[in-house]
């Protein structure tokens, strides 16, 4: 069965020709021949085809497209474009109508503001969360124009007031929260504050009714006694102000119900002690020169009539706000000792103030942002001095160029710099959602993470378990979040990698019957080629190097660390190696060690990781085999092992002295200077049952530092070396390892 033709009622019928006639006046200089007949045609098309439908109110789409246009034209100064604008988007908001066919019939400027109204419905369409600074910033950037975001204004202006008896409440509801969090803010930052003022009262009304119609009721019964307290207040000040010769005017505005019930629930009172219910301002016809003088005059003079409360006092005129309001603001006791707040500024200011340089929308809280304001303040001073409103091309969305909002599929809006990428979306949700991102989805179009996000995509991204972030991702994200999230992943990732690596050559040092020495290991390292651990570690996991090549190499450095080799003389110390020719074998190990309750006999090993000599303050550890390895008491491994194992630990002390020898390695780090070698190893050569294994040394910008392995007897015979050596000339530390 066909759907039954839209047709008008009477009562529309008459509304529509009386708009229209309203509207030819307003605007008939700015209107082209024939613009009527062409939108009547339009319309009765746009009927015919079935394009017109009456929305979730009942409302008929021409007629509420006809009152927004006077909305718009009375209440801010919209004109032809504007309101062709609006009757042609009632017609067709279809995404693909054919905006070329628009421009030519109906103008450029026209098509432009259509496009603008099809772009932010379409926004609408993905169900965003909205109540949100960046939402409105996104309708700002997405509409192009402003005029836009003006006739947007307009029509929700008129849907609050017509839906005062509807029965869609749940429609109802949400057009009256939209109007209080988003269009409200948008009208102030516009300086419309008339609809600002009614768009918050009528929100009230719809969304907290009783609240709204109790502070009305207390309002209207006390509009006379408000009117005569105005009155009695402002009439003696005027005589004083009119004595001094001072040219003025005062005005007493009582605030909105929205406003009252703000401060109601803000101080947690009553209507009756919200004691500011209207205000007081004195605007001075003042010449430039005199402004300031002649405000603290009227300060001076209402202060003298009336006790002022110094904690109320705001003094915006010596130090205007960064936006450019200058205003002073006072709160002195009235008669019948109640306060009021007065406001004094000149003329110039009171137009700042009213049209101006955002600073009203500012100190009453509403969050701005960058230059927007500035940019914002100048939009109605151009609608209302230009009639064809050609000048709003320079207002053309240029401030958010650094800026793109996006919208998650949920409906919330994320900002990210220009240029960021899928990959910068993924890591400002989650760690793990970037780390494990293979791509997404940009308004349901698969992507790869490179891709670019622009202003009102929706975007999903892709993930896979298998992925992990790689190094080159820190050049294509444009976030500094994401760059550091990627750097932390990369440096979680290659100390889990190292530490598999290293069981990894373990178990093939095991297999080979050999044990890993760590000094042996970390020259192998270097002569690999790698200047961090980390990275060799790294290349293990990856499979860049074989172990049995890693292996091979390690018995090299080893066999050459222990081979006969002559001493090679130096001048310097730079690249200095030293292999003792006539070091003999270590012999087995006799020295005594008490463990425990004077336990002798008990089989033990000396910890590779402090190498304890005789003399040294140590103590046991019970391994898992039952073995018992022995620590120096200040072994880097100490504290960890006490905390965490402090039941293994058991006490251990030297009892016997044997013929053991113990190698030790001395870290020496001095001044490369000729000759410095020679110095250190005479000194080491002198001393009496010391033999020296090898010196490994490298020399860089005129230090060195290097590594000195000896075979000594006990632990004060190295204390004593230490010392002899700090008292080399050019040598700075001497530390052992």
């Amino acid at each position: 069965m066909n759907e039954e033709k839209f047709a008008f009622t009477p009562e529309e019928t008459q509304e529509t020709l009386s708009i229209i006639q309203h509207l030819t006046n307003s605007i008939g200089d700015t209107l082209k021949p024939h613009d009527i007949d062409k939108i009547r045609e339009r319309i009765a098309n746009a009927i015919d085809e079935g394009k017109i439908h009456r929305d979730v109110f009942g409302f008929n789409p021409i007629l509420r497209a006809l009152q927004t246009a006077q909305i718009a034209v009375d209440e801010i100064g919209i004109k032809r474009d504007g309101v062709m604008a609006c009757l042609l988007y009632a017609t067709d908001a279809d995404e693909n109508i054919n905006i070329e066919q628009l421009s030519e019939k109906f103008g450029e400027s026209t098509a432009h503001i259509v496009r603008g109204l099809i772009r932010i419905d379409n926004l609408y369409k993905r169900n965003p969360i909205i109540e949100s600074e960046n939402f409105r910033n996104l309708l700002i950037s997405f509409s192009e124009d402003m005029r836009v975001i003006l006739i947007m204004i307009a029509d929700r202006v008129n849907v609050m007031r017509q839906i005062r008896d509807t029965k869609a409440e749940e429609a109802k509801h949400k057009v009256s929260e939209e109007a209080s969090y988003l269009y409200a803010p948008l009208a102030h930052k516009l300086g419309l504050y008339t609809l600002k003022s009614e768009l918050e009262d009528l929100s009230l009304k719809y969304l907290e009714h009783d609240a709204y119609y109790h502070i009305k009721e207390k309002l209207n019964a006390t509009k006379t006694a408000r009117d005569a307290y105005i009155k009695q207040f402002i009439e003696p000040v005027k005589e004083k102000l009119e004595r001094a010769g001072l040219k003025f005017h005062i005005k007493g505005r009582t605030k909105s119900i929205h406003s009252i019930w703000q401060k109601m629930k803000k101080q947690k009172c009553g209507f009756e002690g919200v004691y500011d219910l209207f205000a007081i301002r004195v605007i001075i016809d003042s010449p430039l020169d005199k402004e300031k003088m002649q405000c603290w005059q009227v300060f001076s003079i209402v202060t003298d009539m009336y006790q002022p409360n110094p904690k109320r006092l705001r003094d915006w005129l010596s130090v205007p706000k960064s936006n450019g309001y200058e205003c002073l603001h006072i709160t002195v006791l009235g008669p019948q000792n109640k306060w009021v707040e007065v406001q004094i500024r000149t003329e110039r200011m009171d137009e700042i103030a009213e049209h101006g340089l955002a600073a009203h929308w500012r100190y009453k809280g509403v969050k701005s942002e960058g230059g927007i304001d500035e940019w914002l303040a100048n939009i109605r001073s151009a609608l209302e001095s230009n009639d064809d409103l050609q000048l709003m091309d320079q207002f053309k969305m240029d401030l958010y160029e650094d800026e793109v909002y996006v919208f998650t599929p949920k409906g919330d809006l994320l900002k990210f710099p220009k240029g960021a990428t899928i990959l910068d979306f993924a890591y400002y949700i989650h760690s793990k959602v970037g780390d494990t991102c293979v791509g997404g989805k940009i308004n349901g179009k698969v992507v790869t993470f490179r891709e670019m996000l622009h202003s009102g995509d929706q975007v999903e991204v892709m993930t896979q378990s298998n992925q992990k972030p790689k190094r080159e991702w820190i050049d294509i994200v444009k976030t500094s979040k994401a760059k550091a999230k990627i750097r932390l992943s990369l440096k979680e990732s290659q100390q889990k990698d190292g530490l598999l690596a290293k069981e990894l050559l373990e178990r093939r040092f095991k297999n080979r019957k050999m044990e890993i020495d760590e000094g042996h290991m970390a020259h192998t390292i270097k002569k690999m080629g790698y200047k961090e651990s980390s990275e060799f570690y790294k290349d293990i996991a990856d499979g860049k190097v074989d172990v049995n090549d890693v292996i091979d190499e390690y018995i090299k450095v080893r066999d050459h660390a222990l081979n006969l080799n002559p001493v090679k003389p130096a001048a310097s110390a730079e690249d200095f190696e030293f292999e003792n020719p006539n070091e003999k074998l270590l012999k087995q190990n006799d020295d005594v060690l008490v463990i425990d309750q004077n336990l002798k006999g008990i089989d033990f090993q000396l910890s590779k990781c402090c190498h304890p000599i005789y003399g040294d303050k140590v103590f046991g550890f019970v391994t898992i085999n039952g073995g018992i390895k022995i620590h120096r008491m200040d072994c880097p491994n100490a504290p960890e092992l006490r905390r965490r194992f402090g039941y293994r630990i058991v006490k251990a002390m030297w009892s016997g002295k044997g013929t053991s020898q113990y190698a030790i390695t001395l870290r020496i780090i001095g001044n490369d200077d000729i000759g410095i070698i020679s110095n250190i190893t005479n000194i080491i050569s002198k001393e009496d049952k010391l033999v020296m294994r090898s010196i490994n040394i490298d020399s860089h910008d005129g230090l060195f530092s290097g590594n000195v392995v000896v075979l000594i007897d006990d632990a004060s015979k190295t204390a004593a070396l230490i010392k002899k050596l700090k008292g080399v000339k050019g040598v700075k530390q001497v530390i052992r390892l």
